[in-house]
């Protein structure tokens, strides 16, 4: 368990990779000169488990749980993760969406203890250096954000390392890459946000943004250094405002191994609700139209990919971008309006009079609606009658985080649709009882894709990361999706089972990333045992 043991008595207790807490055996204590700092009793992790759950039962708020869940972090590495695995469906809300979006908001005030690597403007220069005070060498995964629109609640500073912490927690937690081969990452340039520059706990740059020239020499040292000091990582660009989620993306994605997961991670996973809505539907993926609200980088992401699907399925370039439409706060997006637009929104800038969002419905009657728009209710009464109006099975996605910047609930989407919605939302809904039938509506989590995408990705050493593999990532899931789920009126396969789709995925990916020649090392004659050998086991 320790190298050489070089961790004893107290260090090792105050370890989180190593300490076991009460289930040091008596030969383990003799060993490592524990006994005495330990209460006499040998416990196992099923009763530390147990300890441990009984505790996060009895906090009183979600926020209080969360807080309770990072400290069983820093004291037992293991524990933790084998409390996440074994309750997925009961912890994932509490250490990613919904809970983070409070976290985010309340890091400065509930911090505890630094955990991941802060690179502010001030480092420009000496980045390198400041990555190697990191005290891990074998760095797989890296997440980075600059905290500039964390969910859908805005410019959240340096309170923005919350994600990168969450996501990677779940890298391990649903694909097993060691925690040692995690790296959070807040790249700190300031803050627009005048309440946290006001706040005399904020922890971050109190300054207005870095931008232009300034912050893009940053960004290139940060990646180089990135690469020098861990070749082949996995680097993730999170939270992102969509100009910088667009440029970083265009400018590393084709010369490191990168993605963003708001743009590409959620693409795929809707891509994959869709695919599994199919099945529902009876209606052929190639002969759907499909509609935005919202035209920022995470609906304009998931249009690029469903373009990129709908091209695989025989569809000229022309004719899959004329299947979907974008409507933001003006309305429609068309042609008319292109002076006016963002270079990401030209190409669904169609030859169309402008008309409002329930007009557009009406008239363009799409068979799909994604609401990407972190802007609640914006799904009314109106819009889902619409919907409803022209098909039997209209399929809806709510998907902006966290839960209180959904466009519409669960509830709402089944009871202004009859119950004949096929319903799918960004954060957890519990399940609607209406007309003697119990709907349990799925959530579009990201966590049913990036982890395993970026097991895949690590698992055949990619070059880089072009759209295919998120294709082969959304079809993968798909087909874990159970008939019974559909029946309920889920879109995503059951959570307790995520670990299992996230290692089909990985290998799915892994496969593909070796079929297009970009990976970085020969391929194992035994591929699925060994990246399923490679994952973290929190058992001890």
């Amino acid at each position: 368990m320790v190298e050489d043991d070089k961790l004893s008595g107290v260090t090792m207790l105050h370890d989180a990779r190593f300490n076991k807490g009460t289930a040091f055996t008596d030969a383990e204590r003799d060993r490592f000169g524990l006994h005495g700092l330990l209460p006499v009793a040998v416990c196992s992790q099923d009763d530390q488990l147990t300890r441990a759950l009984n505790s996060l039962r009895r906090k009183a708020y979600d926020i209080e749980r969360f807080i309770f869940l990072q400290a069983l972090l820093a004291r037992n590495e293991r524990l933790f993760y084998r409390l996440v695995v074994d309750n997925v469906k009961e912890v994932l809300p509490l250490i990613y969406t919904p809970t983070v979006g409070q976290a985010c908001q309340e890091f400065a005030h509930i911090f505890r203890q630094p955990k991941g690597l802060y690179v502010s403007a001030r480092n420009a220069g000496s980045v390198r250096d400041v990555i190697a005070n990191w005290p891990e060498q074998e760095v797989k995964v890296v997440v980075v954000t600059d905290g500039e629109r964390i969910l859908g609640l805005g410019d959240l500073g340096a309170n923005g390392m919350g994600i990168p912490i969450g996501k990677l927690s779940l890298y391990t937690a649903l694909a097993g890459i060691p925690p040692s081969q995690t790296l959070p990452i807040m790249l700190d340039v300031g803050t627009n946000n005048k309440e946290l520059r006001a706040d005399p706990l904020y922890l971050g740059l109190k300054q207005e943004r870095v931008r232009g020239a300034e912050y893009d020499a940053l960004v290139d040292e940060l990646m180089t250094s990135l690469v020098e000091a861990y070749p082949g990582c996995l680097i993730q660009f999170e939270d992102f405002a969509t100009p910088n989620a667009y440029a970083l993306l265009n400018r590393y994605k084709d010369s490191h191994l990168c993605f963003n997961d708001d743009i590409q991670g959620t693409a795929a996973v809707s891509l994959a609700g869709i695919y599994a809505a199919t099945r529902v539907t009876r209606q052929s993926f190639a002969d759907m139209t499909i509609m935005f609200l919202g035209a920022g980088s995470a609906a304009t992401g998931i249009g690029d990919l469903l373009v990129d699907a709908l091209v695989q399925e025989g569809l000229s370039l022309e004719e899959a971008r004329q299947r979907l439409w974008f409507v933001d706060t003006e309305g429609l997006v068309v042609e008319s309006r292109k002076d006016e637009l963002l270079p990401h929104n030209l190409p669904y800038a169609h030859a169309r009079e402008q008309l409002g969002f329930v007009e557009s419905i009406l008239e363009l009657r799409p068979n799909v609606l994604i609401g990407a728009t972190g802007a609640p209710g914006t799904f009314s009464e109106d819009v889902i009658k619409a919907m409803a109006s022209y098909q039997e099975r209209p399929v809806v996605f709510a998907l902006s985080n966290p839960t209180s910047r959904a466009e519409c609930t669960a509830e709402q989407a089944y009871n202004w649709s009859e119950g004949r919605v096929i319903f799918s939302s960004g954060s957890p809904f519990e399940p609607v009882s209406l007309g003697g039938k119990m709907f349990k509506p799925g959530q579009g989590n990201n966590a049913y894709v990036f982890p395993g995408l970026g097991l895949g990705a690590i698992g055949a050493a990619a070059s880089h990361m072009p759209a295919e593999l998120f294709l082969v990532a959304a079809r993968a899931l798909a087909d874990e999706v159970s008939q019974e789920s559909l029946d309920e009126g889920g879109l995503y396969p059951a959570l307790n089972s995520i670990r299992d789709v996230s290692l089909k995925i990985a290998i799915a990916v892994a496969e593909r990333v070796f079929a297009l020649g970009i990976a970085q090392r020969e391929r194992p004659a035994q591929l699925e045992q060994e990246i399923a050998d490679s994952m973290f086991d929190p058992h001890y």
